[in-house]
């Protein structure tokens, strides 16, 4: 967690900041996501902003609140790879000079070397799955994938939390990058004896890689592919938690 040293709060402000994508369907799903937060906590000023592609960036976001706001950045990210570590610092870090006191949240993903996952994540990975196909013996978590050791590690754990949590086999798979791909993950189980793998979607939104993991997964034999986790309800409550104990953070720092 990290603040930057502003002017006290008054509204808290709720800025969720995605990757961005050129596939206009990320955007409305993090949109959709942006207006779930804000029904569940009406008190918030809550706005969608992207790093990449897409706007307006958090920046912008940040720039345009009220003065003597204070606001909480929810990085919509399920690994602290580069994003996490860097580019998102280095906006709390630009933020300084504007008059809204601002916090940075983990990322929604269990951090590096943690080894524990979210029940809120993982409940919400079930509902997708369990919507399509509630009969299952292993589950592939796929995700996006990163060139970075640690995030690909964190992904493994979740994977492996979410198969505990079910209590079957689970695999991990990665849409890009090093390690398998979603199709070589289930044709691993089928081929150590599950005859009803299923895919789960590490993705918080839509986009090509998860397509790309959809499409492999089938053509192996998944009995089921999950939808990305979009605005579940169990996603609501775990940006809002995020956002809650950073926005604490900042309205103590600034008494």
């Amino acid at each position: 967690m990290r603040s930057a040293r502003l002017i006290p709060a008054r509204r808290p402000a709720v800025v969720l900041v995605a990757h961005g994508s050129r596939d206009p369907r990320a955007a409305v799903a993090t949109e959709a996501l942006a207006r779930a937060v804000h029904r569940a906590r009406p008190d918030w000023t809550v706005r969608a902003s992207y790093l990449d592609h897409a706007g307006p960036r958090p920046l912008d976001v940040l720039a345009s609140l009220p003065a003597g706001s204070r606001a909480a950045l929810v990085p919509l990210l399920l690994t602290s790879a580069y994003h996490g570590r860097v580019d998102l610092p280095a906006v709390v870090e630009a933020a300084r000079p504007l008059p809204v006191r601002v916090g940075l949240t983990e990322v929604l993903g269990p951090a590096p070397g943690a080894g524990t996952v979210s029940p809120l994540l993982l409940s919400a990975l079930w509902r997708r799955l369990a919507v399509t196909e509630p009969e299952l013996d292993a589950v592939v978590l796929a995700s996006a994938g990163t060139r970075d050791a640690a995030a690909r590690r964190t992904v493994a754990d979740a994977a492996a939390a979410f198969g505990r949590w079910l209590g079957i086999p689970a695999a991990v798979a990665y849409a890009s990058g090093e390690g398998p791909n979603a199709g070589e993950a289930v044709t691993a189980l089928r081929a150590a004896g599950a005859r009803r793998p299923a895919m789960a979607a590490y993705f918080l939104a839509p986009g090509l890689l998860y397509d790309t993991a959809a499409r492999t997964a089938r053509e192996a034999g998944a009995v089921a592919v999950a939808e990305p986790l979009g605005a579940v309800p169990e996603l609501v409550r775990l940006v809002a938690a995020r956002a809650d104990s950073v926005l604490g953070h900042v309205a103590a720092s600034a008494a």
